[in-house]
């Protein structure tokens, strides 16, 4: 039951509010005095406080209720307050509005718009203090993983970049090859780089090989090497990608490129550990962890003939999808302050155009766009302009869909039944989102 604390020199006036927010369901508080009522709100939880403006007879300046109300806010900064005001301190009112104050209500009220008022900043402090705690469950959670794990310095916060990269975590001791998904410039490298941190040859060489990056000719020999003369321009032996990492991790990034001959002599490293250089019959022993990534549809490859079904179920033994940036929306203020030189600071315009902006180019995009904004921009602060993003598309009223009673309920489950947080999901306003809970028969509690 939320509770309400009224903080009123006037015994009748607290007497009324109480018989009021009881046939509601709201527990009261009383207070006289500014003294009782900042004394009440050191020991008893308090969800809301009305308070008067005046509390000395034959005063009327309203200065005690702004003395007050400032006490509040330092002691209490999210603890929502209404004035219960004269007309005579309306303009006092309309000022602590502005400083912060919750709303405002004359006397005499109506005992119907002070609830609604009541209501609605009860349901929205306690979709906030849900989402506080689960923002602080979440910051517990990661703290843990930090304290327990190498995680490369890696800066997330979505739970979305939690659960992969807790499930690094908890593969990295294993030895079995680890398959990485996801679109281009979403860091599946550094994934690679947090699961060889913690794995048993974490103190082995971590070893990389882009195989989108080289032409197909040339892939086998950096993977396994050559003796001099295996090809044209091959003067002198050259160890390759294996026998560099013998005891360590092979990270081999774009692996849907590797041609289908690599990936026959792949799998047979995978299954024996042995390979022979190209151009050499000397068969060659190493001990590797291999990691691998791509962007690639690697099942729709092995459908069109394009990759070994008997490698791709090899390399991913264990697969981990990351998620490209635009669903994991809680890194990208993170990751952009991560960018920032340190002589800058971002603007609220310019935080709110990174959080509408979509990231095709993923964590890549991001870095490019911070780094050349705090480049250009001219003073300490950049702005939207500086990060030259195109604005969004403004979406044509014709084409929004009006939710229907599965839509209603999945933001309900969401929102674990705050109506305001669905609500703001569903971009609808409490009451909008009410009427239509009643039109599909949705019960409200």
């Amino acid at each position: 039951m939320p509770t309400i604390l009224v903080i009123d020199d006037n015994p009748a006036v607290s007497t009324a509010l109480e018989v009021l927010f009881s046939l509601h369901d709201i527990a009261t508080l009383r207070a006289e005095s500014p003294e009782a009522g900042l004394a009440l709100l050191q020991h008893e939880p308090v969800d809301l406080v009305i308070q008067d403006m005046n509390f000395t007879a034959d005063t009327t300046s309203g200065d005690e209720g702004e003395a007050l109300f400032a006490a509040i806010r330092t002691r209490h900064p999210d603890l929502p307050v209404i004035l219960l005001t004269a007309w005579t301190h309306l303009e006092n009112a309309v000022g602590l509005i502005k400083a912060g104050a919750a709303d405002y209500v004359a006397k005499p009220w109506n005992d119907r718009k002070l609830l609604a008022t009541v209501n609605n900043l009860l349901e929205f402090a306690e979709a906030r203090s849900e989402l506080d705690r689960r923002r602080s469950r979440e910051r517990r959670s990661r703290d843990q993983l930090s304290q327990r794990y190498d995680l490369r310095n890696l800066v997330f916060e979505d739970p979305a970049s939690e659960r992969i990269v807790a499930l690094a975590c908890q593969v990295a001791r294993s030895d079995l090859p680890v398959l990485i998904t996801g679109p281009n410039g979403a860091g599946k490298e550094k994934i690679a780089e947090i699961i060889q941190a913690n794995s048993s040859v974490k103190q082995g060489p971590f070893v990389t090989l882009n195989c989108g990056a080289l032409p197909s000719e040339l892939i086998e020999a950096e993977l396994f090497g050559a003796d001099a003369g295996a090809y044209t321009g091959a003067n002198k032996a050259r160890e390759g990608k294996f026998e560099a990492a013998d005891g360590g991790t092979l990270f081999l990034d774009e692996i849907g490129n590797l041609p289908l001959a690599g990936q026959m002599k792949l799998l047979r490293v995978l299954e024996t550990g042995r390979f022979e250089r190209l151009g050499s019959n000397r068969e060659r022993h190493v001990t590797v962890r291999v990691i691998s990534a791509t962007n690639a549809d690697l099942p729709a490859m092995i459908r069109e003939g394009q990759f070994r079904e008997d490698l791709y179920y090899r390399l991913n033994a264990i697969e981990l999808n990351l998620p490209p940036l635009a669903e994991r929306p809680g890194d990208i203020l993170p990751l952009a302050e991560r960018f920032c030189p340190d002589d800058k600071t971002f603007a609220e315009s310019a935080r709110s155009a990174l959080l509408r902006h979509a990231w095709p180019g993923n964590v890549r995009e991001l870095r490019n766009v911070v780094q050349r904004a705090g480049l250009l921009a001219a003073g300490e602060r950049i702005e939207a302009s500086d990060l030259n993003l195109p604005k969004p598309v403004p979406a044509k009223s014709s084409t929004v869909e009006e939710p229907d009673r599965a839509d209603l309920e999945a933001a309900l489950a969401r929102a674990r039944g705050v109506i305001a947080q669905a609500a703001a999901e569903l971009g609808l306003s409490r009451q909008a989102l009410y009427r239509r809970m009643d039109r599909f028969g949705i019960p409200r509690e």
